[in-house]
């Protein structure tokens, strides 16, 4: 396991979490070699369960190939992980883990800013990045990407066993009942 984490990914989560007002739950790195990579996930893709597939840029069958994404993501030494928790009213409490989700995805969305554009990020779901004029996630494909450095990939996405990630990163996958834990990645 890595000992030291980047102390500038650190720093900038903090500024992050002051100005998102989500709060990390837990945090831990690993090196890229450990990441276990499942093409079942891309299959499951094919169902479209979360009504994403083929309609992102950051989703299959757009998001690349599980060989071309682990290409990309080899080409990094480590990985930072983070979460934040949410605590529901019940398991069924879908409007918590809205809430909680839209929450994580604004502390992604200010550490992918603060980091810039060279510094792959990874989150939970498809980008949040563009949005229509309800504010309602839209991303612009079939259209080109008009932000393609802003873009944050999704995780399971990339073929990437989050809860094999978190075991790698030392930190929790499941908190709990009533809870819901979202994951981001950060590659360096």
């Amino acid at each position: 396991m890595i000992t030291v984490i980047n102390k500038t990914i650190l720093d900038k989560l903090a500024a992050a979490e002051a100005s998102s007002g989500a709060k990390v739950h837990e945090s831990g790195e690993l090196p890229v070699s450990a990441i276990v990579f499942s093409p079942e996930l891309l299959e499951s893709c094919a169902s479209n369960v979360c009504g994403h597939y083929n309609t992102s840029w950051t989703c299959p069958p757009n998001s690349g190939t599980l060989e071309g994404q682990k290409a990309l993501i080899n080409k990094y030494t480590n990985a930072f992980v983070f979460t934040t928790r949410h605590i529901l009213e019940d398991s069924f409490d879908y409007e918590g883990m809205t809430i909680g989700k839209d929450l994580h995805t604004l502390l992604t969305l200010e550490l992918k800013t603060m980091l810039g554009g060279g510094v792959p990020v990874y989150g939970a779901g498809s980008c949040p990045i563009c949005r229509d004029k309800e504010g309602n996630i839209h991303c612009a494909f079939p259209n080109p990407c008009p932000t393609p450095d802003k873009r944050i990939g999704s995780i399971e996405a990339a073929g990437i066993n989050v809860t094999l990630l978190s075991k790698s990163a030392g930190v929790t996958y499941n908190n709990g009942p009533n809870t819901v834990t979202y994951f981001s990645m950060i590659l360096y």
